[in-house]
């Protein structure tokens, strides 16, 4: 598997299974529905651990383009990886969403409310205010990112021996994202990461559902700008340090 087909499965994995559990919380008539925060942020931390184990023997899983950029810029990738990986990213989270929506189709067309489902496909604000929206996902962002720095030495594992985390290894990243879900994700949704965002958001533009409203473009530079700025300061920070 290449490092581009590694970063495009992993992050399909990991947006499958992310907005599959908001799916299920927040549609009409699913199994899971209404049964709140808890399910959704531990269900998005399970859908990190997957994803990590599939990409990182192959590109390091970083599945985000803020930790993308952020690797860059301290060294630990070379710049000329940086647009494959992004794209691969922003690929695999459209084909992760397009296969949450085809298998719960029928709960999105009994979903009245368009802002529900749009949950399940991109982040919103509990309170709409664009600096402190910024600095939530610009803290949220640093604090993953910052993190995964200590967690892996953001080294990309040989190619050749198919060294990583391992399934073990991801235990702590998935952690990671599940405490920043549970401590700071009350404010924006944690998108912390560009990719899940923006190529959801594109899908919930492009796929046909009863009832459906705008995709909030107005707000959708936010989860973009905010984690890039937070990557970046971690970045800075760790070379600071290290």
């Amino acid at each position: 598997m290449t490092p581009f087909i590694a970063e495009l499965v992993g992050t399909a994995a990991l947006i499958l299974l992310g907005n599959g559990v908001v799916a299920n919380v927040v549609l009409k008539d699913t199994k899971g529905n209404g049964s709140g925060w808890i399910v959704i942020t531990t269900g998005w931390a399970l859908a990190v651990y997957v994803g990590v184990v599939i990409a990182t023997p192959y590109s390091g899983a970083h599945l985000n383009p803020a930790v993308t950029l952020a690797m860059a810029i301290a060294g630990k990738l070379n710049w000329s990886s940086v647009l494959p990986y992004m794209t691969a990213q922003m690929l695999g989270a459209m084909a992760g969403t397009f296969l949450v929506w085809l298998m719960y189709r029928d709960h999105f067309n009994r979903t009245t409310d368009p802002g529900l489902q749009l949950a399940a496909f991109s982040t919103r604000p509990s309170i709409r205010d664009t600096i402190p929206n910024i600095i939530s996902e610009v803290i949220g962002a640093f604090v993953l990112v910052f993190t995964v720095f200590y967690i892996t030495g953001a080294e990309i594992p040989d190619s050749r021996t198919k060294i990583g985390l391992g399934s073990i290894g991801a235990l702590p990243v998935a952690f990671l994202v599940w405490s920043i879900g549970l401590s700071l994700g009350g404010t924006t949704g944690y998108a912390i990461n560009p990719a899940r965002d923006l190529g959801p958001r594109i899908m919930h533009s492009m796929l046909p559902m009863k009832g459906k409203s705008g995709s909030d473009w107005s707000y959708s530079w936010i989860p973009v700008l905010g984690p890039f700025i937070g990557g970046t300061l971690a970045a800075v920070l760790y070379l600071v340090f290290k």
